[in-house]
C-alpha cells in the first residue's frame, strides 16, 4: 500500500545460550496491496512468550522460524483493509501475526484470526483471555482434574500462566502454593489470595515444599522444569499429578541437562506426569473463554501486565522473561488503536 513501510524483526540466527538482540535483525519493507481475500492488520501490541525461544531454536510443536523470516509471534491489531474478508476496518483482532508493524493475513490463515472481545483491554485479551489463561484453563482442569481441599504448587507463579493457573486452583477450593522470583512477586502472588509463596532465589524450595504441603503436593503445575520439578517429585502425595507445562529453566541451555532425579516417585507415589500444548484444546476456546471472562468480571481471576513500549525493543522484552525481569504478561506495545 503506498507510503506504508513495515518496520519487521527477522530471525538472523539459532541462538546460542540466552536470547539476545544480535540473534534478530532489523529490515523495513513497503506494505504490499493486497489481493482477493486477504486482510491487513496493524499490529499494536506483540505477546512475549517462553515458548518463543523454542520456536527459534528448533522444530517443535511448530515448525521453527527460518532464518530470514518475521519473528513469530502472537499480536493483538487493528485491521486496516480487507478484501472480501468477514474482518472490516477498524476491527480489533488477534493472531499469530509476528515482529512487525503490518500482517497481511492470506485466506488460508485467515481462520487464526480471531476478533478480540468488546469491552475488554488488550492487555487482558493477550493474557487471562487469551492463550496464557487458556493454557492455565485446560492445563489444570484437563490434566490437573483439582480436587476441593487438595494442595496446588505452581511454579513461576507470578507470570500470565502461572497466576491464572493458581487463581484457577483457588476458584477450585484449593490450597495454593506458589514459587516466583524475588520479594516483589511473592507479595504479588499473596495479594492475589495464595496460601503461601516460596522466594525460589532466596529460599531452600525443598524445605519450603515440605514446610507448606505437610500432606504432599496433590497437583504441581509446572512452568519451569529443572531443579524445582525435581523439588516437586521429591514432595508428591500420593496419586499426584505433575502438569508439565513449560520448562523456562532449560531453554536456554546449550547442553540439555539429565532428566530429574526423583522422577522414582511416581512410581512410588502412583503418580502421573503428563505434557499438553494448548493448541491441541484451541478448538475448545469458546468454551473456556466465557468462563474465564465471568471469573474476571467477578474480581476472582486478576492479571497483572508489564509493557515494554516499541518495536525496537521486542528483543529485550523478550529476553526480559529468562532474566525474571518481567512483572506479569510481558507485552510490547507499538501503536495505538486509531478511530475509524
Amino acid at each position: 500500500m503506498a507510503g506504508l513501510v513495515n518496520r519487521q524483526w527477522l530471525l538472523a540466527r539459532r541462538p546460542r545460550g540466552m536470547v539476545g538482540a544480535e540473534d534478530f535483525e532489523w529490515a523495513e519493507e513497503p506494505v504490499p496491496d493486497l489481493s482477493e481475500g486477504e486482510v491487513l492488520v496493524r499490529n499494536l501490541y506483540l505477546s512475549c512468550d517462553p515458548t518463543q525461544r523454542g520456536w527459534i531454536a528448533r522444530d517443535t510443536y511448530l515448525p521453527a522460524v527460518k532464518v530470514g523470516e518475521v519473528m513469530r509471534s502472537l499480536a493483538a491489531g487493528q485491521v486496516v483493509r480487507s478484501r472480501g474478508s468477514r474482518f472490516v476496518p477498524g476491527q480489533l483482532v488477534q493472531g499469530m501475526l509476528g515482529w512487525q508493524d503490518y500482517a497481511v493475513v492470506t485466506p488460508q490463515s485467515g481462520s487464526s484470526l480471531v476478533p478480540l472481545l468488546p469491552g475488554v483491554p488488550i492487555e487482558a485479551s493477550l493474557s487471562v483471555l487469551g492463550m496464557n489463561g487458556l493454557t492455565a484453563y485446560f492445563g489444570l482442569l484437563e490434566i490437573g482434574r483439582p480436587q476441593q481441599g487438595e494442595t496446588v504448587v505452581v511454579s513461576a507463579a507470578a507470570g500470565a500462566t502461572g497466576s491464572a493457573a493458581g487463581q484457577i486452583a483457588l476458584i477450585k477450593g484449593c490450597r495454593v502454593i506458589g514459587i516466583a522470583g524475588g520479594a516483589e512477586k511473592c507479595r504479588y502472588l499473596t495479594e492475589l489470595g495464595f496460601h503461601a509463596a516460596i522466594d525460589y532465589k532466596t529460599e531452600d524450595v525443598k524445605a519450603r515444599l515440605r514446610q507448606t504441603c505437610p500432606r504432599g503436593i496433590d497437583i504441581y503445575f509446572d512452568n519451569v522444569g529443572g531443579e524445582i520439578l525435581d523439588a516437586a517429585l521429591a514432595h508428591l502425595a500420593m496419586r499426584g499429578r505433575i502438569v508439565l507445562c513449560g520448562a523456562i529453566a532449560r531453554y536456554n541451555d546449550e547442553v540439555l541437562a539429565p532428566g530429574p532425579s526423583n522422577y522414582g516417585q511416581l512410581v512410588v507415589q502412583r503418580g502421573r506426569m503428563e505434557g499438553f500444548i494448548v493448541l491441541d484444546y484451541y478448538g475448545r476456546a469458546a468454551e473456556a473463554l466465557p468462563v474465564l471472562h465471568g471469573w474476571m468480571k467477578e474480581g476472582r481471576l486478576k492479571y497483572r501486565a508489564d509493557v515494554v513500549h516499541g518495536l525496537e525493543n521486542a528483543p529485550a522484552a523478550l529476553a526480559r522473561l529468562f532474566k525474571g525481569e518481567n512483572q506479569g504478561k510481558q507485552l510490547v506495545k507499538i501503536a495505538d488503536a486509531s478511530q475509524v
